[in-house]
């Protein structure tokens, strides 16, 4: 069988995936067939990480707001429900940095909201 020479345009398609590969283990850096692949499966724990970050980051609020809240005498879930009730917009994002960042607004912010009553359930 012939040999056969690949173009200007082939090669600097595969010198593009081997330049995203650089830094992998063995035939992976160096060989197209495999470096493909493993490129591929890489885009697909991006994309699946991406994803998954907001989860984590959600998480780590939520906790960081339910500790800064247990200092102050309540618990994450009365406070989130005390915020509705009060109209108070402000994301769990916002509530996380202020809880770290100004403990003493955190803690006007915990005053205010206990003082609105709960809606009484119809049990």
């Amino acid at each position: 069988m012939p040999r056969v020479k690949r173009g200007p345009i082939p090669h600097r398609r595969h010198q593009a995936v081997l330049k995203q590969t650089k830094g992998y283990w063995g035939g992976r850096k160096n060989r197209y067939r495999q470096a493909i692949r493993v490129l591929w499966k890489a885009w697909q724990y991006a994309y699946v990480g991406r994803k998954q970050r907001k989860r984590q980051f959600r998480r780590l609020w939520i906790t960081r707001i339910n500790a800064a809240c247990r200092q102050n005498g309540t618990t994450y879930s009365r406070l989130i429900n005390a915020l509705k009730i009060a109209d108070i917009d402000l994301d769990r994002k916002v509530l996380a940095d202020m809880a770290v960042n100004d403990p003493a607004a955190f803690k006007q912010l915990v005053q205010l909201t206990t003082s609105v009553q709960p809606a009484a359930s119809a049990s």
